[in-house]
This record gives structure tokens, C-alpha cells and sequence, in this order.
């Protein structure tokens, strides 16, 4: 599947050499086979159905190479009722490789499920017919350089990422609001490198000069985005573990599109898939253009090696901005890691910056209701706590945003137990071509605020138990719209029988806005075998 070569290629060829020199290797295929029951709580049909599912789990870390793929691939049998969607991608791969000193080759992957109108129902579960979601897959891979000159370091990047998104069914937004674009794909080039020397080598204060350019074509309405800056920023020690900091810099980004065809009527005219078709004849329209001088200013604080802040104000993208990010690692399996960020971006620019933070040694999770990899995901260490994909999800947006908000993971283990807390807020202020005589999201905003809980234990040699909670809420001031609540609950118990392995499951599901609300309750009896 030509959606998956971003990080399938790198991936493969990793994994194929790495366990001849790995310390820790472990790759386990599987095949699975479940029952659901589904039950509406408001007064709707009982879905049952059968799912035959197959994937792979593997690990390997070692001096050079460290692995994480996680997989599942699932297919749905419905006996009396028709099941909307009847087959699922569910998966998370994270890769860094060290070929050479100083130089390395960092790729990841996901497939999951994304909300597909920001004003739509809240799908927490996949489980049965839900509605407003669409398949998703996001990679990205690149190579990193970090040398030095003399007393100089010199760092270099490039990723390149590709995002596809297949075409949602029913969203359930009212009748009678604007129609809002289906997103369809995107190939995004980034590449960054900066030079520098630290505090005390040269002179007293840190040097650093970066740049980074960015250039991304979408599938829809042949959308470009341009982007280029460099600076110039200034680290000056005033106590032990404590210096402030500062920076100034230029930059310019342009996005332009061209029009949606219009019908008779005025209206855009859509494909079989709902995205709206380009006019060949119209120009390109410009949404942003942007260029000029920005700064920012703030302290940092190390006070020990497990303990890192930094927090920046500033004026930038025509305002003030605030930038930030604290981890703290409590002990070897604890730790948080909070980030306050503030950029011009797209959905696949996002989507793939935040698979590149994630860490290496994911938590495992037991979770077949299959909401895993959209949500919160948690690290096994303190120094890498995880990250939360729930703002990214909150709607498979086609226009540009200037994207601000917190994110924050929490997670500690001991033993077998291990526990995780995230959650966030952020808003997405959306960038369109004004004018014309539809709707535009231009000027537009809306906000997403999650939180989501996360244990397990292990109980016995060979069993299992975890359960997560979950909450979000999810508003856009796009005429017409009401927030809407989303939440849900699950439980699950695994017991190992050698390679087999047997799971039962059950939770509660559902979501609530002005005069509508949606419940479900779930249970899943599911067999897997490991070869």
C-alpha cells in the first residue's frame, strides 16, 4: 500500500539489520479473532459481530538501533446489520538508527482514526457504526547530522512526511451548516540546521544562528505552503543551572490555493469522495503571506540532569506568543514532560511533527476498542514520558491554522504496574483565501480540551488488567455550531496461555452536545496466538 512506503521501506531494512548486533530483540506476528456486542443505552439496536484481525509487535534496542512497531490490521463480519466501516489500520512505528558518528536516520509511521468535522460527533470508540471518522496514515523520515568544528557544534536535518486521509462517511453535523472540505493527502519537505557555540568555550554567552525551510503540497484545492526563516539567539549563564535567553529572527511564509469549481448555484461542486474538485482556471489565491521580524525572550533552567525548563515570550505571527516545555524525570519509570507551543501550520505538518517527538519505548496497551494511537500515548521511561495526539485529531482540517496550546503526560511505574495521565488544550485559528460567495474557514477558530487516564498491573505470572478513562470537549465558533462532550471507559483482563493469549473486555462510550446524546456499551471476548 503506496500510503505506507513513507516508513515502510526504512522500517523493514532496520529491523532486518538490527537484531544481529541488538542487545534486547523482540518480534512477535499474531493473529487474532474477536466477538462484539454493541448496545445503544438510548433505546437503539443491539450489533453484534466477528473480526479476524492479524499484526506484529516488535522491539529492539540496542547501542545503535532502536525499534518500536506496533501493527494491527482487523476485518468485520456483521451477521443481521451492516457495519459501515469493515475493516480497520491500527499501528504506530517509531525508528532512530546511528549509522555513522554523528549521523543517524530517525522514521516513524501511524495508522489510527481521526475526526473528520470539527463540529461532528465524538467517535471514543471504534467499536460498531460510528460516524465522523476517517482512516488515516502519516510517516516521515529523514536524516540527522550533529558534529562539531572546532569549538564550534553544527547541526542539520531533513524530513520528509506524507499524510493521507481516506473519505469519512456520515459526520453527523446538522443540516443546513457549510459544507467543509474532506481533507485528501499531503507531501511536506522540512529542513532545518543551525551553528553555534556554547556558553564559556568562546565567550561568555551561548551563539547559536539557525534556519529552517518548509515547503508542503496538499492534494486539496492544490494548496501550497512556504516557509522559511533564520535567527540569531543569545544564552547568557547567570546562575548555576540558570541562564536567560533571547532571540531575533526574519521569516516568510506563503500559502496560497486555488478555487473550489462552482455549480450553477454558486455552490462547490464535489467528487464521489465529498472534497471539493479544483477549477482548473482560477488563479491562485493567497491565505497568507507573511514576512517580517520576530522575537522572543525567557530563561532556562537546568537545575540537575533530571530536570530541564524553558519558558519564552515574544511577538510573532503579527501578536504575542508564548512558547515553553518542562520534563522532570522522577525516576527511572517516572516522569512528565509538558510543552506550551505557537506555530503556523497544516494537519500533515503536525501530524508528522508530533510522531517525530514520540519516544522509542512505548507503553503497551491492551485496548480493543482501538482508541490507542489517537489519544495520549506514554513512554516506559522518565525521560521520555510520551504525547498526546488529541489536538491533532480533533478534525482533519484542510486549511492552514495558526495552531497555540499546552500538552502535557505523566507516567510512573514500578514493577508491573504502571500508570499514565495526559491532557491538553488547543485552539486552531484557521488561514483561508477570503472573498468569493461560499463559506470560508477563514478567520474561523476552534478548540479542543482532553484528558485521558491510563493503568495497568499485572496479575499472576500470566494475566493482565488495564483500563483508561477518558474525556474531551470540542467546540468551533463556525455559525450554527454547538460544543459537543465526548467520553468513554473501558476495562480489559489478558491471560496468557503460552502463545495463546485470551482477552475480555468491556466498556462504556459516548458523547453529549444541545439536544442530542449518544451512549454505547461494548464487550469484547477475543483470542490471539503469537507465533
Amino acid at each position: 500500500m503506496k500510503r505506507l512506503i513513507v516508513t515502510g521501506a526504512a522500517l523493514a531494512a532496520v529491523m532486518a539489520a538490527a537484531p544481529a548486533s541488538a542487545q534486547r530483540a523482540r518480534i512477535t506476528p499474531y493473529i487474532d479473532a474477536s466477538q462484539v456486542v454493541a448496545a445503544d443505552l438510548n433505546g437503539g439496536d443491539v450489533l453484534t459481530y466477528s473480526t479476524i484481525g492479524a499484526g506484529i509487535d516488535a522491539s529492539v534496542q540496542s547501542r545503535r538501533v532502536e525499534v518500536q512497531v506496533s501493527y494491527r490490521y482487523e476485518h468485520r463480519f456483521d451477521y443481521q446489520n451492516k457495519l459501515n466501516n469493515d475493516h480497520t489500520h491500527s499501528g504506530l512505528a517509531t525508528v532512530k538508527a546511528k549509522v555513522a558518528p554523528g549521523f543517524s536516520i530517525e522514521a516513524g509511521g501511524i495508522a489510527t482514526r481521526t475526526r473528520s468535522d470539527i463540529r461532528g460527533d465524538v467517535q471514543t470508540s471504534n467499536v460498531g457504526n460510528f460516524s465522523n471518522s476517517a482512516q488515516v496514515f502519516s510517516g516521515y523520515i529523514g536524516p540527522n547530522v550533529a558534529t562539531h568544528l572546532g569549538p564550534m557544534f553544527v547541526n542539520g536535518a531533513y524530513r520528509f512526511g506524507y499524510t493521507k486521509v481516506e473519505a469519512p462517511g456520515q459526520t453527523g453535523v446538522a443540516p443546513g451548516q457549510p459544507r467543509l472540505d474532506n481533507y485528501d493527502d499531503s507531501k511536506v519537505h522540512v529542513a532545518t540546521a543551525s551553528v553555534g557555540v556554547k556558553s564559556g568555550t568562546v565567550l561568555p554567552v551561548g551563539i547559536t544562528a539557525s534556519g529552517a525551510y518548509t515547503r508542503e503540497d496538499a492534494g486539496q484545492l492544490d494548496q501550497r505552503f512556504e516557509g522559511k526563516y533564520g535567527r540569531g539567539d543569545v544564552v547568557l549563564p547567570v546562575a548555576q543551572g540558570l541562564a536567560v535567553a533571547g532571540g531575533v529572527g526574519y521569516e516568510q511564509i506563503k500559502i496560497t490555493q486555488r478555487d473550489p469549481l462552482r455549480d450553477t448555484a454558486g455552490n462547490p461542486v464535489v467528487d464521489g469522495a465529498g472534497r471539493f474538485k479544483t477549477d482548473p482556471n482560477s488563479p491562485r489565491r493567497i491565505a497568507y503571506d507573511l514576512d517580517g521580524v520576530f522575537w522572543d525572550a525567557g530563561v532556562i533552567w537546568r537545575p540537575s540532569r533530571r530536570t530541564f525548563l524553558e519558558a519564552r515570550v515574544g511577538r510573532r505571527y503579527g501578536s504575542m506568543s508564548y512558547t515553553g516545555s518542562l520534563s522532570y524525570q522522577a525516576s527511572p519509570g517516572s516522569g512528565i514532560q509538558i510543552g506550551v507551543y505557537d506555530t503556523v501550520q497544516t494537519f500533515g505538518q503536525q501530524l508528522n511533527g508530533q510522531l517525530a517527538t514520540l519516544p522509542t519505548a512505548l507503553a503497551s496497551t491492551t485496548d480493543p476498542f482501538g482508541n490507542q494511537f489517537s489519544g495520549c500515548v506514554y513512554g516506559t521511561t522518565g525521560a521520555a514520558a510520551g504525547g498526546c495526539m488529541n489536538g491533532v485529531f480533533a478534525s482533519a482540517a484542510t486549511s492552514a491554522y495558526r495552531a497555540r496550546g499546552v500538552t502535557a503526560v505523566a507516567v510512573a511505574g514500578r514493577g508491573g504496574t504502571r500508570f499514565g495521565i495526559g491532557g491538553g488544550w488547543a485552539r486552531r485559528d484557521f488561514i483561508a483565501p477570503a472573498g468569493g460567495t461560499a463559506f470560508t474557514t477563514n478567520g474561523t477558530s476552534d478548540t479542543s480540551i482532553y484528558a485521558q487516564l491510563f493503568a495497568s498491573t499485572d496479575v499472576g505470572p500470566n494475566g493482565a488488567l488495564q483500563g483508561s478513562i477518558l474525556g474531551s470537549y470540542y467546540n468551533s465558533d463556525i455559525p450554527g455550531n454547538d460544543g459537543i462532550y465526548g467520553w468513554g471507559a473501558n476495562t480489559a483482563y489478558t491471560h496468557r496461555f503460552g502463545r495463546l493469549g485470551a482477552t475480555l473486555s468491556a466498556g462504556v462510550f459516548g458523547f453529549e452536545r444541545e439536544g442530542q446524546s449518544s451512549a454505547s456499551a461494548q464487550a469484547l471476548l477475543g483470542l490471539r496466538y503469537g507465533f
